[in-house]
C-alpha cells in the first residue's frame, strides 16, 4: 500500500504569488541581496512593468523566453514576470557554453533569450542565440556598449524601471506551461522538464507547508536560481510572506558576510556547497545564530558534513529529497524527529510507492524502485512523449532511485539504480562509500564508481580531491580507513585527481568519472593504488 504524506489544500496561483507581503508590510524588504533590495511593493511593480514589456516587444502568452543568467534578485524578478504575462521560463544552467546553450534553445524553440553582458562572447559561438524571434535582453550590459547592445536590444535594468504603453496583462491559466527546466544529462541529452501553473503552484505550497515558513522567515536558498531548487525556493519564500535573500556566489567570501548582514533563519544549500561553508576559516558558530532550519538535498549528505556542521553551527541538517520533475518529494521534519541519514517523511501532498523491479509494492523496510505521486509532478518532457512514457506511468513517477521506508514513514536513501555498484553479487551504493572517503580530514571531495571486472563482475573505483594544506595519507591508508567504516564496500582503487568533475547541478559527475575509467589511454592527473 502506498505510503501518503500530509493532505494539502490548495496550489499557489502564481500570478498573486506576493499578495501575502504586499497585504502585510508593503514598504518592508521582499528580495535582498548585498548589491540591491526590493520592498514587497517595488517587486510587484518591477514584476508587472517586466511583464507588460515583454508583451510589448512581441512575445505571446506560451513563447519560451530562454535566460542564461547568473544569482542575481533581477532572475527571481524576470520569473514574476513571466507568471504575469502566460510566458513559460526557460532557465539555462549557467555554466552552459555554446553547443548546450543551442540544444537548449534548440529544444524549447524559445522566442527570446535574457542574457548577462559577460556571456557576450560565449552567445556569439552560439548558432541559434542570434536567430531568435525576438531577440536578446541584455543584463549588466553599460548603456554605451554598442557590441553587447546590439541592433537595439533593449537593457534588462531599463525595462524593470520604464513604465510601459498598454498595462494589460492577461489571465493565467492553470493548465498552461509555465517553467520548463533542462535535467542534468546525467543519462543523456539534457530533458525539458516542464511544469504548468498548477503543478508549480502545488509545488510551492508543498514546500511552504513542509519547511513551515512563515512571513516572519528569511529565507536564504544558497545555490542557484536557475535551477528548481533556488528557483522553488525563492518564491516559496515570497509566497510564504517571507524575505528571502540573493547570494551571487556560494563560497564563505559571499555567504557569511550576507548572514551576518541579513541574519537568515533558514538556510538550503547543496551538500558540496554546505561542505565549503562549514570549512571556511571565516565561519564561525554566531555566524548561524539566527537560523532556525538547515536543509540540504540534491545530493546524499554524508555522516562527515552532518557531524562538522553540527559541531559549527550547534543543531543538525535537515535532509530532503527531490527531482525536477516532482520537487521537494521529503523532509526530515522541522519540528519533529530528525532521523539522521534519513531523507525525511513525505511532504505535504505527495504518496510514495516502493516497488521491486517487476512493478510490485515491496513490504515495509525492503529497499526497491522509488515511485512518486503527486499534483506537483511535471506534466512531461517538452516534445519527447517517449521519454515522457518511460518515466510517467498512470500518474506514478518512476525516480530511478532505491530507498526504503521504515515502519514510522522516514524513508532512506540507497542510491540510484543506474549508479549500484555489484561487486560478487552484492550491491553496494557509491555514496555510502563516498562517505566513509570524506569523513577522512584530508578529503576534499570523492566520486564512486564500478568498473567492469571479468571475476567480480564490476569493482569499487574512487576518486578523490585533496584538502588544501591537509596531510595526505597513503592510498593504502586511505582504503583502510574506508575498509574500517563500510568494510567490503571499500573501494579496491583510488585515484587522487586535481579537480573534481561536477555536473550542471553541483553534484559529482559520475558519468564524467566513468568516461574517465573508460579512456585507459588517457592520462590522468593525481596518483592511483590498486589493493
Amino acid at each position: 500500500m502506498p505510503t501518503v504524506g500530509p493532505h494539502l489544500e490548495r496550489p499557489v496561483e502564481l500570478s498573486q504569488l506576493l499578495e501575502i507581503g504586499l497585504a502585510t508590510k508593503p514598504d518592508q524588504p521582499a528580495l535582498v541581496s548585498l548589491e540591491r533590495k526590493w520592498t514587497w511593493r517595488e517587486l510587484d511593480q518591477a514584476s508587472r512593468r517586466l511583464a507588460a514589456h515583454y508583451l510589448a516587444m512581441g512575445l505571446n502568452p506560451g513563447d519560451r523566453v530562454a535566460s542564461l543568467m547568473p544569482n542575481r534578485g533581477v532572475l527571481i524578478v524576470h520569473y514574476l514576470a513571466c507568471f504575469r504575462a502566460g510566458l513559460v521560463a526557460t532557465p539555462l544552467n549557467y555554466r552552459y557554453q555554446a553547443p548546450e546553450i543551442d540544444h537548449a534553445l534548440e529544444v524549447s524553440g524559445a522566442a527570446m533569450l535574457v542574457a548577462h553582458a559577460e556571456r557576450e562572447k560565449d552567445l556569439a559561438n552560439s548558432e541559434l542565440a542570434g536567430q531568435l524571434p525576438r531577440g536578446r535582453v541584455w543584463y549588466g550590459a553599460n548603456p554605451g556598449d554598442k557590441t553587447v547592445c546590439d541592433n537595439g536590444a533593449p537593457r534588462l535594468e531599463d525595462l524593470l524601471e520604464a513604465d510601459p504603453r498598454g498595462f494589460n496583462l492577461p489571465a493565467s491559466r492553470l493548465d498552461a506551461p509555465v517553467f520548463i527546466f533542462f535535467t542534468s544529462g546525467s543519462t543523456g541529452k539534457p530533458k525539458g522538464v516542464t511544469h504548468t501553473h498548477k503543478s508549480f503552484g502545488w509545488m510551492i505550497a508543498s514546500a511552504i507547508s513542509g519547511l513551515e515558513l512563515t512571513p516572519g522567515d528569511i529565507f536564504l536558498p544558497g545555490s542557484s536560481a536557475s535551477h528548481i531548487g533556488a528557483s522553488l525556493l525563492s518564491l516559496a519564500g515570497l509566497a510564504a510572506g517571507s524575505r528571502v535573500d540573493v547570494a551571487r556566489t556560494f563560497d564563505g567570501t559571499e555567504l557569511l558576510p550576507l548572514m551576518r548582514n541579513t541574519r537568515p533563519t533558514v538556510l538550503c544549500m547543496l551538500p558540496s556547497a554546505l561542505f565549503g561553508l562549514v570549512r571556511d576559516h571565516g565561519a564561525a558558530r554566531q555566524d548561524f545564530h539566527s537560523l532556525r532550519l538547515c536543509i540540504s538535498g540534491g545530493d546524499k549528505v554524508s555522516a562527515e558534513l552532518e557531524r562538522e556542521f553540527s559541531t559549527l553551527a550547534g543543531f543538525d541538517i535537515d535532509e530532503t529529497y527531490g527531482m525536477t520533475e516532482i520537487g521537494i518529494a521529503t523532509i526530515n521534519p522541522p519540528q519533529g524527529p530528525n532521523r539522521l541519514g534519513s531523507i525525511g517523511r513525505l511532504a505535504p501532498g505527495f504518496a510514495a510507492s516502493v516497488r521491486d523491479m517487476d512493478g510490485r509494492e515491496v513490504d515495509s523496510g525492503t529497499e526497491g524502485r522509488l515511485w512518486i505521486k503527486a499534483l506537483s509532478n511535471m506534466i512531461g518532457y517538452w516534445n519527447r512523449p517517449d521519454a515522457t512514457a518511460e518515466t510517467l506511468v498512470d500518474g506514478w513517477l518512476d525516480t530511478g532511485d532505491v530507498v526504503s521506508i521504515d515502519a514510522e514513514g522516514y524513508i532512506w536513501f540507497r542510491g540510484r539504480k543506474k549508479q549500484i555498484i555489484v561487486h560478487d553479487g552484492s550491491n553496494i551504493c557509491p555514496q555510502e562509500v563516498e562517505e566513509s572517503l570524506l569523513e577522512h580530514e584530508a578529503v576534499e571531495n570523492a566520486g564512486v564508481i564500478g568498473v567492469h571486472d571479468l571475476v567480480h563482475g564490476e569493482n569499487v573505483r574512487a576518486y578523490i580531491t585533496w584538502r588544501p594544506g591537509a596531510i595526505r595519507p597513503t592510498m593504502t591508508e586511505l582504503v583502510q580507513f574506508s575498509r574500517a567504516r563500510v568494510g567490503y564496500k571499500a573501494p579496491d582503487e583510488i585515484i587522487a585527481l586535481d579537480e573534481m568533475p561536477i555536473n550542471a547541478t553541483g553534484k559529482v559527475d559520475r558519468v564524467a568519472l566513468k568516461q574517465l575509467a573508460e579512456a585507459p589511454q588517457k592520462p590522468v592527473a593525481g596518483s592511483r593504488v590498486a589493493t
